[in-house]
């Protein structure tokens, strides 16, 4: 299945797409946890499970929708993404009950396997390796600025009615689908193995290709761990902040502001926050050797972890307040990190699959944790749920301190033969590791 495409400059698009899903994402995420505990009634575990639900369906789908995207068209799997994820949407503000938004929650999922690795392999095929390291800092910054308008209209519109956000950004999201599928270019992209073998054969090859490019490099096993370890931290917190705040806490008292307009400024604040140290500091790490980035990125996990522990702990609103924008500033400097990192490292011909392999990681680390950080929220507390999650960002300080020691330096030592950007294989590093 192949769309007309109105050739557009990939950079353009990518940006354009980037400022576009920041704006939609600000919009509705801003007031969902609010709808789902406020209008939906839903608990601390029924709050995680939803996201389980999510994850557990990108644990299904990721790989395959990975594998579609090296296979078939990497255009034609983010304008898919889009629109599932718009329709999930568009269902969950319009039916506040548990049972339907779990069933959008997969409908989501699978939109969100069909996002993630081919909008990274998109962008490295169609403007190389040497350009995609500074346009994922110039989407980043893009997406930053745009969540802020989407902030300020989501609060907007849920002041009137908290799913009338959830509802519009879900519209949205389909009418940026159609934009993609109009004018998204895909010029780069080579279909692997398309001479000899049929659909169902590419996708065995591929998959057994990826299988084995992530043996050879160890470095790309430590990121599937990273990613695991991360998620199963990252769900509980995600899911349950919000929460956590609006029954710990009493918010300040400033006019007759609803909690609602509180998050919206606590977002804010936070984006703004993104946008500058990502000016300030991520451009000058964005082509750092990776043992650099790997020292930068242990010292961001740690901020994160200790923020998080933080949150959980305070009984101040100020100083909880502080926690989470500190923990936004480290997820704001090390995604860019991550995304370039990894980018540069994998293949063409298998990148979106060995990308959606990474965040299938990801998504089985949220479903193992989530659910015990959700039981450990409903049970004891959410504040014990909050030391939980940080507790569970261990092993990420750990693996990231591995991925330094076995990751290629500034320049070669004698004796060391350094990884090949793009290459996906380490071929030894200090004589330690092997081609497998």
């Amino acid at each position: 299945m192949r769309f007309p495409v109105r050739r557009v400059d990939a950079a353009a698009v990518f940006l354009i797409n980037s400022a576009c899903g920041g704006f939609i994402n600000s919009l509705m995420f801003t007031p969902l946890a609010v709808y789902y505990v406020l209008t939906v009634g839903m608990d601390p575990l029924q709050l995680v499970l939803v996201g389980t639900t999510v994850e557990a369906t990108i644990i299904l789908f990721e790989v395959p929708t990975g594998i579609v995207a090296d296979i078939f068209s990497r255009r034609l799997s983010i304008v898919l993404g889009r629109l599932l994820v718009g329709v999930a949407f568009i269902c969950e503000g319009s039916f506040p009950l548990f049972s339907a938004i779990i069933l959008a929650e997969v409908v989501r999922g699978i939109g969100e396997t069909f996002l993630s690795g081919a909008s990274q392999a998109w962008l490295a095929d169609e403007v190389g390796n040497e350009r995609v390291a500074g346009l994922f800092l110039r989407g980043a910054q893009v997406q930053r600025v745009c969540s802020l308008a989407g902030i300020a209209v989501g609060v907007g519109l849920a002041s009137i009615q908290l799913n009338l956000a959830v509802i519009v950004g879900g519209s949205l999201m389909l009418a940026l689908g159609v934009f993609l599928a109009v004018r998204m270019p895909e010029t780069g992209f080579r279909r692997a193995a398309h001479m000899t073998r049929a659909p169902l054969g590419q996708m065995v090859h591929i998959a057994r290709t990826s299988v084995r490019h992530m043996r050879a490099n160890p470095v790309l096993l430590l990121f599937l761990g990273i990613a695991a370890s991360a998620g199963a931290s990252s769900e509980g917190f995600d899911r349950l902040w919000e929460a956590h705040l609006l029954t710990s806490f009493t918010f300040p008292t400033l006019g007759a502001l609803q909690p609602v307009v509180w998050f919206g400024i606590l977002n804010t604040v936070g984006a703004l926050l993104g946008i500058a140290v990502i000016q300030v500091v991520v451009r000058r790490l964005m082509t750092a050797d990776d043992r650099r980035v790997a020292r930068v990125l242990l010292v961001l996990q740690t901020v994160w972890l200790g923020a998080v522990l933080v949150f959980g702990l305070t009984d101040s609103f100020v100083v909880a307040v502080l926690a989470l924008w500190s923990k936004r500033v480290a997820d704001s400097m090390s995604g860019p990190l991550f995304d370039a990192w990894r980018t540069r490292v994998i293949p063409s011909e298998v990148r979106a699959t060995v990308l959606s392999a990474i965040s299938q990681g990801d998504a089985i680390g949220q479903v193992l944790g989530g659910p015990i950080v959700g039981a450990i929220g409903s049970a004891i507390s959410i504040r014990a749920a909050m030391i939980a999650s940080s507790a569970l960002h261990a092993p990420v300080l750990a693996l990231l301190v591995w991925i330094r020691n076995v990751s290629r330096p500034a320049c070669s030592e004698p004796g060391t033969r350094a990884m090949e950007p793009g290459s996906g294989v380490v071929v030894d590093v200090a004589g330690r590791l092997g081609t497998g």
